[in-house]
């Protein structure tokens, strides 16, 4: 297993564990929720990156540890994240808008295995993998006005995963789903009891693992595609697979 250190203190808030052909990436302070901080946004980010380069590895679990898989941005950061700091403020979000799209450019799948809270960043974080496997315990929202903060790096995966009117009340009124209501609204693909939530998700990546990696990669790389193209643009793109996909079987 690897460790991710926090510069500002010495436990880890990354751990990095292969399980063979799967990489399992564990947000690691449970103290704050995995509340994401910097240095966890920016090793997370390091950490699916090097992933998606390493050729052993073919599908990624992202998790978090304790009761709840995150609290979305560390608030204690606020402070020093300033209009006099602009240097500060606009690295922190150009790394956190990068990290909440992250997943789904990479070529391996990515899969969250999410028990317990995931609110504001964390919310987009989860459904941001290409699959979501949630604990019955799951609370899922975006209660950000109510700390007098905008969900804008997160409010663009909210749209796009949900119709406009939930996405709405979501925003505005800081109401947390259930499990049954994020199963119900397409927000996640399987729900467990909360101690059988890594082990349904490390399952399912096992089971994308067993696939020759240059179709799953093609098939995910066309999926995203196709979601915003016209559909003739679509139907060429879909073409275009069609003939490449011929070199894939052996």
């Amino acid at each position: 297993m690897t460790v991710i250190p926090d510069i500002a203190r010495p436990t880890a808030v990354l751990l990095t564990e292969d399980h063979g052909p799967v990489r399992v990436l564990t947000l690691n302070r449970p103290e704050k929720l995995n509340a994401l901080n910097t240095a966890l946004t920016r090793a997370l980010s390091d950490a699916l990156a090097a992933a998606d380069t390493d050729r052993d590895i073919r599908a990624v679990v992202l998790t978090g540890t304790g009761r709840g898989f995150c609290a979305g941005a560390d608030l204690g950061e606020f402070s020093e994240l300033t209009p006099d700091q602009p240097e500060a403020v606009l690295e922190r979000a150009a790394l956190t808008a990068r990290l909440q799209i992250q997943a789904r450019q990479l070529s391996v799948p990515v899969i969250s295995a999410v028990r317990g809270v995931a609110v504001g960043g964390g919310a987009g974080l989860a459904i941001g993998a290409d699959m979501v496997v949630a604990g019955t315990d799951l609370r899922f929202g975006y209660p950000e006005l109510k700390h007098s903060i905008v969900p804008a790096l997160v409010m663009t995966g909210l749209v796009q995963h949900l119709g406009r009117k939930l996405a709405f009340e979501l925003v505005s009124t800081g109401r947390l789903l259930t499990a049954t209501e994020a199963a119900e609204h397409g927000l996640v693909n399987r729900v467990v009891e909360p101690d059988e939530v890594l082990a349904a998700a490390l399952d399912i990546a096992e089971r994308w693992a067993a696939v020759e990696p240059r179709a799953i990669a093609a098939a995910k790389d066309l999926f995203y595609r196709v979601a915003d193209l016209p559909t003739d643009a679509a139907m060429r793109a879909g073409q275009d697979v069609n003939a490449l996909m011929r070199g894939f079987r052996k």
